[in-house]
């Protein structure tokens, strides 16, 4: 049998995203699930609350949606084409959808596709609520064991890194960019793929908290070093040791360690050579107030840092 991923894979977008927004059209109450789920988004990026905690916040909009069964009929009315043929030609009565999105958004559209096979998160249409956990990564290949433990994969499609436990099941695996179906063993992400992780979002958050903590450590110092430059240098010092804490605890999710938090500092010195420079510029050419110095120069070179920190400093060993 072969298995496929629904989202970007057969399906050409993110279906949740599209039912969201369609509802989000229709039911103008729903604007009142908005802060909580940002909040929840935001204590997901920190590590805080689960993808799964995260994701029932977010489908609290259910809640604001009257009729769910004729919102999901007319929204697939709407969206049945972006089912991509490829797909349709290679249909057989045998697959399988695995999908993280809830089962209750693909159910009718399998029906219409005339798919026997969906395995998909377990979420309370009316509520929002999910019954386990949210079907991604390792969960999908417990999913499948459990209901199809005979199952054997010959192909699977997806079109992300994240199912590769299901990849690892099957005779051939392939990574899909809308209608490009790429052996996956051939497929290089781009780079961009790591500022668009969980990583990199809570990594600015952090970054945020540091950018604040320099500037505030490096103007009490400026108070005592009269020259700007100079009393940059333990204010630097200062907030990176916070931010190495912040780091390691809510970003890369490591242990503190003597080793890690030396090459945390060298993972640093680009950022350090390029804001003592900005820093220097501004003190010798503006003139300006010590603080803009240290704002302007704090919030440069943080994509630099991140791929230093996260390849150098916090580099998961390969036994992990």
């Amino acid at each position: 049998m072969n298995i496929y991923d629904f989202d970007e894979t057969i399906y050409d977008s993110d279906s949740t995203k599209d039912f969201y927004f369609y509802c989000l059209r229709k039911y103008t109450k729903m604007l009142f699930s908005v802060p909580p789920m940002l909040w929840a988004f935001f204590l997901y990026i920190l590590g805080v609350k689960t993808k799964t905690r995260f994701k029932e916040k977010m489908y609290g909009f259910l809640n604001y949606i009257p009729d769910i069964d004729s919102a999901l009929e007319d929204f697939w009315d709407n969206n049945e084409y972006k089912v991509k043929q490829w797909y349709k030609q290679r249909h057989k009565d045998s697959d399988i959808i695995i999908s993280a999105s809830p089962e209750f958004l693909l159910k009718p559209i399998c029906q219409r596709l005339c798919i026997k096979n969906l395995i998909a998160s377990r979420v309370d249409k009316k509520t929002g609520v999910y019954t386990g956990e949210n079907c991604w990564g390792d969960e999908k290949v417990l999913r499948l064991r459990a209901e199809f433990p005979d199952a054997v994969c010959e192909e699977f499609y997806s079109d992300s890194l994240s199912d590769l436990p299901l990849a690892n099941l099957a005779g051939t695996a392939k990574i899909i960019r809308g209608n490009e179906l790429i052996e996956w063993a051939e497929y290089k992400p781009g780079r961009l793929k790591m500022f668009l992780s969980r990583e990199f979002l809570s990594f600015l958050i952090v970054g945020g908290i540091n950018t604040v903590s320099n500037i505030i450590f490096s103007t009490v110092y400026s108070l005592f070093i009269p020259n700007t430059t100079i009393a940059f240098f333990p204010g630097y010092i200062t907030s990176n040791v916070v931010s190495y804490l912040l780091n390691s605890y809510l970003t890369f999710k490591e242990k503190l360690g003597f080793v890690k938090f030396v090459k945390f500092f060298v993972s640093y010195i680009p950022n350090f050579v390029i804001q003592t420079v900005i820093v220097y510029l501004f003190d010798r050419f503006v003139h300006g107030a010590p603080v803009l110095a240290y704002a302007i120069a704090a919030v440069i070179g943080v994509p630099v840092t991140f791929v230093f920190m996260k390849i150098f400093a916090f580099k998961k060993e390969k036994s992990e």
